[in-house]
């Protein structure tokens, strides 16, 4: 499979899906006029969907690359240098600029309170729970408080890692596995396991996108990946959509987005029928426009005294998070990718002429670039 697709689009929609639903709930204290959340009838926000769509496509390319890369360590150590060095430059912009901006507190009070030191201790070790810094409200609804929301995700996608590679380990890494970790996904969102404070209620209920990415994954050089089956993978998607007026004690749309929408975030970044859009032609600032786009818009209903509409902030917060991401990316985030170990894919380009090392069950092998695996 050539390297050509669009993941990489994929990707920065998805993050700019989370910017434009936040944007309503840090304008407004609530997002109940986001408009997809009422298109869905009120079962959930475009920024969710662009979560989900993360983490379909983050299974499919980690389970490409644990195969390719041939041994835990490398695998562990590529997945870690794609996640933390933005993720602690993020930390430290936050707690060295963004906060000493913002707080109502002398700087000296600032940087000795208790909290400043939770807040980059707790985080550092991805508890998405420490969210405060001292002094620092930015707005006076509901998330006023809450310096970078997105970040609850996190600590999420690195157990999604962890299990590919116990998995792999294992030997389970298989689509009998993967199916019955789906079925345990879906029971998580059926009981809706995020109303508890417990990190693994988070997981469970983001396990089944993931998992079906990892599952479509096994699923390719099948027969699945025709017109016909995305055709009617859009009319379930809709379909579930539209159930969103019905009072049933799960929302059709998030329980069914693991079989219809993952298959369509698949279909669409590796379908030879659309063309390719060079998304990072400049930089993979995905990750970036994730991380930053809560606290930029923090930072601009702030300033503005809260005077900014949603409109209004997600597209400030578009512009400020979009600087910020590309110098995440050519700062930061690239220059730590040039570290990762190579893959066996790559490394038997290297090797003599009739030399062959097998790099996976299928022909994907190449699908793995630099941006790939972020939430």
């Amino acid at each position: 499979m050539e390297r050509r697709n669009n993941f990489d689009l994929l990707r920065l929609l998805a993050a700019i899906s989370v910017i434009f639903s936040h944007a309503y709930l840090i304008a407004e204290g609530t997002q109940d006029r986001e408009p997809f959340y009422w298109l869905t009838g009120h079962q959930t926000i475009l920024g969710v969907v662009g979560v989900f769509i993360f983490f379909t496509m983050s299974g499919f390319l980690v389970t490409q690359s644990f195969e390719a890369t041939g041994s835990p360590i490398r695998y562990a150590a590529k997945r870690l240098l794609r996640i933390y060095p933005g993720y602690i430059a993020c930390l430290l912009v936050l707690a060295f600029v963004l906060g000493p901006l913002v707080t109502s507190l002398p700087l000296a009070d600032y940087f000795s309170h208790p909290q400043f030191r939770t807040f980059l201790i707790w985080n550092l070790m991805m508890d998405p729970n420490q969210n405060g810094l001292p002094g620092v409200a930015f707005t006076g609804n509901s998330v006023g408080q809450v310096v970078d929301g997105p970040l609850w995700t996190l600590p999420c996608e690195l157990l999604m890692y962890a299990l590919v590679m116990l998995l792999g380990m294992a030997r389970l890494l298989t689509f009998k596995a993967l199916g019955v970790l789906l079925a345990l996904g879906l029971v998580c969102v059926g009981f809706d396991t995020t109303k508890s404070d417990d990190l693994m209620g988070s997981v469970g209920w983001l396990m089944p996108f993931f998992v079906a990415g990892a599952a479509l994954y096994k699923l390719q050089g099948t027969r699945l990946f025709e017109g016909k089956w995305a055709l009617a993978a859009l009319g379930g998607l809709v379909v579930s959509g539209m159930l969103g007026g019905l009072d049933l004690p799960f929302p059709p749309f998030i329980l069914l987005f693991p079989l219809f929408g993952s298959y369509l975030t698949i279909w669409l970044a590796l379908t030879p029928r659309l063309p390719v859009v060079p998304a990072a032609r400049w930089g993979d600032f995905s990750y970036g426009l994730y991380i930053y786009g809560w606290p930029a818009e923090q930072l601009l209903a702030w300033a503005s005294g809260g005077a900014l509409g949603p409109l209004a902030l997600f597209l400030g917060a578009l512009l400020l998070s979009l600087v910020l991401s590309a110098l995440s990316w050519h700062l930061i985030e690239k220059r730590a990718l040039r570290l990762k170990p190579r893959s066996l894919h790559s490394a038997s380009k290297a090797r003599p002429a009739g030399v062959s090392l097998q790099t996976s069950q299928s022909g994907f092998s190449g699908l793995e670039n630099q941006g790939s695996a972020q939430p």
